[in-house]
């Protein structure tokens, strides 16, 4: 009767001296297995191991808890695309966002693919990367020296007909055609489609002087 009292007494004793242990080992921060168990303090946050974060003040900066600590990566932002022309950049994301792709031409945004003609001598295309093409027409060199540009037309005209500057001075002009006495002593003629430089925009006239002969001046004006 004593010995079973005994054995009894015995392991009441181991029961409450491994209860112990266990309390103690779980106070240290020890699991079962006897592995040592860890968290990471960011943000102001706790994380366990396993767990991923990005860090508040870097939202590039995602972290994993490990139970060396804080294992962190940086992510690398991708180039946005060449065609771009509206980028958001939100206070919550790593990288800047393109809101908008297309192509901006002299203050104008046009969507891809679209034609478009931003004057009356131009055609243009927005390409897929994001560059506006244009034709632009070739107008020949209008007939005179003082041509207009009449609304909705691309190339100018000449309103009063082919005409020329007599000399390089470009002070008198005078009307295509036929030749045309500039003064006493000098005769000129425009040049027309017949004569060289004539498509290069040449518009001085050519000019014959008679021998000997001395311009009339015109006569003062009496008081």
């Amino acid at each position: 009767m004593a010995f079973r009292v005994r054995l009894s007494l015995e392991r009441r004793i181991r029961t409450a001296v491994l209860a112990l242990l266990l309390c103690a080992q779980a106070g240290l921060g020890f699991s079962v297995a006897g592995q040592q168990e860890s968290t990471c303090e960011a943000n102001g946050s706790i994380y366990f191991v396993g767990e991923w974060y990005f860090l508040d003040s870097d939202h590039c900066t995602q972290c994993e808890c490990t139970t060396e600590g804080s294992a962190c990566s940086r992510t690398e932002c991708t180039s946005l695309p060449a065609a771009c022309i509206h980028v958001s950049h939100y206070p919550t994301d790593c990288c800047p966002r393109c809101e908008k792709i297309g192509c901006e031409y002299r203050g104008v945004v046009y969507e891809l693919g679209q034609n478009f003609q931003p004057s009356e001598c131009e055609q243009c295309t927005c390409d897929s990367d994001g560059i506006a093409r244009c034709l632009v027409a070739d107008c020949a060199p209008p007939p005179c020296v003082n041509p207009i540009y009449q609304p909705g037309k691309c190339c100018p005209e000449c309103k009063d007909g082919p005409n020329c500057y007599v000399n390089a001075s470009r002070t008198q002009v005078i009307p295509a055609g036929e030749p045309i006495w500039v003064d006493s002593c000098t005769k000129c003629r425009c040049h027309d489609g017949q004569d060289a430089g004539y498509w290069e925009g040449n518009r001085l006239a050519t000019c014959s002087r008679l021998k000997n002969c001395t311009p009339e001046q015109p006569s003062a004006q009496k008081n």
